[in-house]
């Protein structure tokens, strides 16, 4: 094949991967994960399902490649806010984004079970994207220390494992808490979470028996 019919059918096979993973993206908007189907995501992008199950034989790949573009599209122009504002700043501007567009935390969240099962094929995949937005939240809390923005009595490894745990944590009650208010929540976890880190740490005395 010569080489610019093969550029063209390259070109082609990732233009109808992309149609693909924007269809699945426009469903997961309307339904929860476990109610969409190849054939829904094929009529949604008006292809025969032939060809769908062609580009994306495997349903994992079609959930990977979606979680990828979907969370792409939200996280990537808020990356500034972190160098610039800091940690806290570019987390509560994801939590406002997901209070306007709820989808994408609903999908990741139901991502969840699998990446829980060991033995499932995807589940080291989403460990590592997991693993590495966790490692982005440690760098930038680094850099907050030396920059003063976060006190150095912080240790980043623990502030980032507190802070996604708190933002993740928030995220999970409003979607079963609808009458709750996301950022107030928030805001007011954050504030006491930084009092903390501005105070050494002291491990806790469980046995008070051994307390001063």
């Amino acid at each position: 094949m010569p080489s610019a019919t093969m550029d063209s059918a390259q070109h082609d096979d990732v233009s109808t991967r992309l149609q693909i993973v924007d269809a699945m993206i426009r469903v997961l908007h309307e339904l929860p994960l476990h109610e969409v189907t190849p054939a829904r995501v094929a009529e949604e992008a008006n292809l025969d399902l032939g060809t769908m199950t062609s580009s994306f034989p495997s349903w994992d790949g079609l959930l990977l490649a979606s979680i990828d573009r979907w969370n792409d599209e939200r996280t990537t122009p808020l990356m500034p806010i972190a160098p610039e504002q800091g940690t806290i700043r570019f987390l509560r501007a994801i939590v406002m984004k997901n209070i306007e567009n709820p989808s994408l935390m609903r999908f990741l969240t139901a991502t969840l079970n699998i990446a829980a099962s060991p033995n499932h094929p995807l589940a080291p995949m989403l460990h590592s994207r997991w693993r590495r937005f966790q490692g982005f939240v440690q760098q930038s809390l680094a850099q907050d220390v030396a920059v003063g923005r976060e006190p150095h009595t912080m240790e980043p490894a623990r502030g980032a494992e507190q802070l996604i745990a708190t933002y993740e944590g928030l995220q999970l009650q409003s979607m079963v808490r609808p009458e709750m208010d996301l950022l107030e929540s928030f805001d007011r976890a954050v504030t006491r979470l930084r009092e903390g880190w501005s105070r050494a740490y002291v491990p806790p005395v469980w046995d008070l028996s051994h307390a001063s």
